[in-house]
């Protein structure tokens, strides 16, 4: 018997339906990855699961008895309690009273026989045992006020509170936003072994595909379910939307030629069929309720000129907090077109580390050299250059129209490759969902050029197919990039190293993601436990020895390919050192010849640059 079944579920808040006529059937225990763009409604979704909304049409049917908790995705900032009062307020009878009952001291509790009454009356002691199991089994102090925790341990005593009930369905609305990979790792164990019915909305999708038994992906008001994890729903979804793009287009060159048809005039009308108009006819209103498929974000990256080949140059780093040591000794050199992922627990010191290697800030003690002609941009993950009182159009600039790799774009255009429409940009930026609000950030800091591009957590809130095409523009980039994400997929597509924080100030830096960064940490366990002495006599390992032998996939594919590279510019460069050999060449106009002369440069400049990161993964 189904946990959950929606029947005819119609629902909209605007012109398009957020649910049309749709049908889902959720059996319990079922773990479900629930998919879609930005604002196709997949927290509404969520909402009308938990009772929260109710549907336009259509039935939303919960199993007799079956409790609901919920992880919402914005995480409140009015909340005064502490953080057992938080939890005690996933229920909806006890919770209340046995929040206010943590606001009394000991002796104002032994006296407040109202509230103990109300208490046991509403079971509120068991509530008050849960509570305190949770925040044992979350490691939380309870008596925390919530407003001082950090963003990761906010969404911890969140999740508590959507558990506080023991659930039958747990709805988790972007789970692992603001969380480090330890806490999302922990996070996955604590849900897998939980016996509830999940049903999950993530953009992360190591996350998705550890948990998820099945996709449901939200598309143009539909619902449609795939079987299987991520990997599987992607193979799936490009076949349907292929038949689906063939079956389009034949349905189109069948209207258009029934359209000929019923225009060829008075020989036409005298044989006309009217099954064949009533087919027509309907035919026409197929067509107008067509919903087409957004389109996909079309991001460019407005890059400056070359920077010098040595980025940031740091060594024996020393930084420490509260007597409490943040980095000991740390050294690392960036050159230009590094990838450089940095990861660790949330509050380590990995901001600091940026706004050190950026120049922002100085070191305690060591040094650090910044390279020439460097133009840095920065997201921030707080999001702070964004003005809620402005419109999406005037966040990005206030001029009509703005300059992108030397071309001039009207800001309508430009805001539409960020897939926001000529409406949505004259909005006030307050009135953004949180992929918008990503998605306008990256369209405000793609507007000015550069070099070096540092990313704090850019991937919060964004849809698969955005969150793809940035990686995929990432992995084109030839710039210098410092990247800090606790998306495993995307460090493992984007980043050519890692810096990891280790712990205790220990900092190091290793080649290849994060699956690198873990093959690396497992061959270091094990030399450790083959080399006892090493470890009773407390060596610590060295960077240079935690680094391995072999290079990542990505590195030795670049590798591989770098010698076809070189071949290819040297036999171009050939070829143009011969044409300005010849006398005649200089007959020629003087713009071509000083266009040739600038080509022969840049290709020499690559090679060069070739050349040198050819010897550099060798040495590797």
């Amino acid at each position: 018997m189904s946990i959950i079944a929606l029947k005819n579920v119609s629902i909209s808040f605007g012109a398009d339906a957020i649910l049309e006529h749709a049908d889902l059937i959720i059996e319990p225990n079922e773990r479900i990855g629930l998919i879609g763009r930005n604002g196709a409604g997949k927290s509404t979704l969520l909402k009308l699961i938990d009772g929260s909304v109710l549907p336009d049409d259509g039935d939303v049917l919960i199993q007799q008895g079956a409790r609901t908790g919920r992880l919402i995705q914005e995480v409140p900032n009015d909340i005064d309690y502490d953080i057992r009062s938080v939890i005690a307020l996933g229920n909806a009878e006890a919770g209340e009273t046995l929040a206010q009952y943590y606001l009394l001291d000991s002796e104002q509790q032994a006296a407040s026989q109202e509230l103990q009454h109300a208490l046991n009356d509403h079971d509120g002691w068991t509530l008050d045992r849960r509570v305190q199991t949770l925040c044992s089994k979350f490691d939380l102090e309870p008596g925390t006020p919530f407003a001082q925790l950090s963003g990761g341990m906010k969404r911890r005593v969140l999740m508590a509170r959507a558990l506080v009930d023991e659930p039958d369905i747990l709805l988790l609305d972007e789970p692992t936003n603001h969380l480090d990979i330890d806490t999302i790792l922990w996070l996955e164990n604590l849900l897998l072994s939980l016996n509830v019915t999940l049903i999950i909305v993530s953009h992360d999708r190591s996350f998705i595909d550890a948990l998820c038994t099945r996709i449901v992906e939200l598309d143009r008001g539909l619902i449609t379910s795939y079987p299987g994890n991520f990997q599987r729903y992607l193979a799936t979804k490009a076949k349907a939307l292929e038949d689906e793009a063939t079956h389009n287009a034949k349905f189109d060159k069948k209207l258009a030629q029934e359209e000929v048809w019923i225009r060829q005039g008075i020989q036409a009308r005298r044989t006309r069929n009217e099954g064949r108009v009533r087919a027509l006819k309907k035919m026409r209103e197929e067509r107008r309720q067509r919903r087409e498929r957004q389109g996909t974000a079309s991001i460019s990256l407005n890059q400056s000129g070359k920077s010098g080949k040595v980025v940031i140059e740091a060594e024996h780093l020393h930084v420490t907090y509260d007597g409490k040591p943040i980095i000991k000794d740390f050294s690392c050199r960036i050159l230009r077109g590094d990838k450089v992922g940095i990861i660790g627990p949330n509050g380590c010191g990995k901001s600091t580390l940026i706004k050190i290697l950026t120049g922002e800030n100085p070191p305690q003690s060591g040094q650090i050299k910044i390279g020439t002609n460097l133009e840095i941009a920065y997201l921030d993950q707080h999001r702070a250059a964004i003005r809620d009182d402005l419109s999406v159009q005037d966040n990005v600039s206030g001029n009509t129209e703005i300059e992108i790799n030397g071309q001039r774009k009207h800001i309508m255009g430009y805001l539409q490759d960020f897939l926001f429409s000529p409406a949505r940009a004259r909005a006030p930026a307050a009135k953004l969902s949180g992929g918008e609000r990503n998605r306008l950030m990256l369209a405000k800091l793609f507007t000015r050029p550069f070099n070096f591009l540092v990313l704090d957590e850019p991937t919060n809130d964004l849809d698969y197919e955005t969150l793809e095409l940035l990686e995929q523009l990432l992995m084109d980039y030839t710039g210098t990039l410092l990247l800090v994400s606790h998306d495993r997929t995307f460090l493992d597509n984007v980043v050519t190293s890692t810096i990891a924080f280790e712990g205790d100030g220990q900092v190091y830096e290793y080649i290849g993601g994060y699956q690198d960064w873990l093959a690396q940490k497992r061959d270091h366990a094990t030399s450790e436990t083959e080399a006892p002495a090493a470890k009773e006599s407390n060596v610590k390992p060295s960077a240079a020895a935690a680094k391995p032998k072999k290079l990542s996939y990505k590195l030795q594919y670049e590798l591989d390919h770098l010698p076809g590279k070189i071949s290819e510019l040297e036999s171009k460069v050939q070829t143009l050192t011969n044409t300005m050999a010849d006398p005649s060449f200089y007959q020629q106009d003087a713009d071509t010849i000083a266009t040739t002369g600038t080509e022969l440069k840049e290709l020499q400049a690559e090679l060069d640059a070739a050349f040198e990161r050819w010897e550099e993964l060798e040495s590797m």
